[in-house]
């Protein structure tokens, strides 16, 4: 416990929900794809499907650790915190934001009348994508403020819209 203490820079003990957290979902999100490749491959009940998932997931976690684990370098550069377990809680926020506005997209193009048998295929991706687009910005500061994090998500939104020549739309 003092070596994730001291490498995340943990000093109460409310903090160690985040490195929990991004542990549990890392491996959810290995398990989601394992099973996702799994009935891609038809090896669903079949002596192989616990070898294979478990095989596959284990492989995935690492990999995606070892992936996130240089981005937190990286990033630690860039994006200034007071502690290191705040960039756990920002990445748990980005994917968190990512994914809810990509499912709440699909109803909302069908609510404003468009779906994939009505319209053409690029007509339909193309209005989807530029709705997930403001979804996505209110969706990143929500979630931000619901772990702490307002500041920098305000400011990273802030500074994303200025370079999209969006600038006007925020005080």
């Amino acid at each position: 416990m003092e070596k994730i203490k001291k490498r995340w820079d943990i000093t109460q003990n409310w903090q160690y929900l985040f490195p929990v957290l991004g542990v549990v979902l890392l491996l959810l999100t290995a398990y989601t794809i394992t099973r996702s490749l799994l009935h891609s491959f038809e090896l669903n009940n079949s002596i192989w499907e616990w070898f294979f998932t478990l095989g596959v997931a284990a492989l995935l976690y690492y990999g995606m650790l070892k992936f996130f684990l240089w981005c937190f370098q990286k990033l630690s550069k860039k994006w200034i915190v007071a502690h290191r377990w705040e960039m756990i809680a920002i990445f748990i926020v980005f994917a968190i934001t990512g994914s809810v506005s990509g499912k709440l997209a699909g109803p909302l193009t069908e609510i404003i009348g468009l779906n994939q048998e009505t319209v053409a295929g690029w007509i339909y991706w193309i209005a989807r994508i530029l709705l997930i687009f403001p979804i996505y910005q209110v969706l990143l500061v929500l979630f931000g403020w619901l772990f702490g994090q307002f500041r920098f998500f305000w400011d990273f939104e802030k500074k994303m819209l200025k370079r999209m020549g969006l600038g006007f739309l925020i005080p």
